[in-house]
């Protein structure tokens, strides 16, 4: 489908989107939910300017600042992410780049983990170079995670200290280096329909396994703290479109999930998503674990039937 058409179908009634999106998950992507567990193991004081953040130093949201944590606590948050039923567990730092010596300490937390542990290793670091993300994936990195946010017309509007094609020239020496790439975006921001159309496209393009969908959450203290909220439906037909336009990726519903949604949560997953986190967000609490895997297990038990 090209842009027009698919614009075409936010018109649908939101039963027969739902179908549609549906029908294509059973087709393309199965029938279980990919769960994945993240940490922040460094937060706050980031030199971007991002304006959905609360870490950027740019705004004032009273974050918690922390530098780096050492590959002991690294080990040990791997290994409450698999007691809690985690399939993946992603190191993310704040910042748009680290510093050697931090990416030697996470590579060596990262062997740790793969060796120890056996859960499956992401990260989210910024901006690194092809030697650093090869460093990471012979030290047992698997997928790398680095989000385009929205669409490259947008994207000025939301952050201007980096550029959309630093996103997407980072997205390229992850691949280079052999990793998966997991990268998604925010909507809510108040980017519209096209821009949300046209993120999802260069996702496709660009071939990433895994698409995380944000559904802004407003945090005092940043610009878009008093930003329209995205209703349930507009989150629930983004949704279904990006599993019409992805086919087979993981679409995973990750911030707003619980905020936004509410009560729509399992509607996201008959419109198509298949993956979420668990266990908490970066800078904001999720619920409660076993109430989620047993959402899990019922929403995978009713694909079956």
């Amino acid at each position: 489908m090209d842009k027009k058409e698919l614009l075409e179908l936010i018109k649908l009634p939101l039963p027969e989107l739902i179908a549609m999106a549906d029908k294509v998950r059973r087709e393309s992507a199965g029938s279980k939910i990919e769960l994945c567990s993240i940490m922040n193991a460094k937060s706050g004081v980031c030199a971007e300017d991002c304006k959905f953040c609360a870490q950027s130093a740019h705004h004032t949201t009273g974050v918690s600042n922390y530098p780096l944590k050492r590959g002991t606590e690294i080990l040990e948050a791997a290994k409450r992410a698999r007691q809690i039923g985690a399939e993946r567990f992603d190191v993310v730092t704040s910042g748009n780049t680290l510093s050697k010596d931090e990416i030697k300490e996470i590579a060596g937390a990262i062997k740790e983990v793969r060796d120890t542990v056996g859960i499956k290793m992401c990260a989210s670091l910024g901006k690194l170079d092809e030697d650093d993300l090869a460093l990471l994936k012979g030290s047992g990195l698997s997928r790398y995670h680095h989000n385009i946010e929205t669409s490259p017309n947008y994207f000025p509007k939301i952050v201007s200290t980096h550029t959309f094609q630093d996103r997407i020239d980072t997205i390229l020496s992850a691949k280079r280096a052999g990793l998966e790439v997991c990268s998604g975006g925010i909507i809510g921001m108040g980017e519209s329909w096209d821009d949300r159309i046209e993120m999802a496209l260069i996702l496709k393009k660009l071939d990433v396994v895994s698409v995380p969908i944000n559904i802004l959450v407003r945090i005092e203290g940043t610009p878009l703290w008093q930003a329209n909220p995205v209703s349930r439906v507009d989150g629930i037909k983004t949704i279904a479109l990006f599993r019409i336009i992805l086919k087979d990726k993981i679409i995973k519903v990750a911030a707003g999930r619980e905020s936004v949604l509410k009560d729509y949560q399992a509607m996201a997953f008959m419109a198509g998503a298949n993956g979420m986190l668990i266990g908490g967000y970066l800078t904001i609490r999720g619920r409660g674990v076993e109430e989620d895997r047993e959402f899990v297990k019922e929403v995978e038990e009713s694909w079956r039937t």
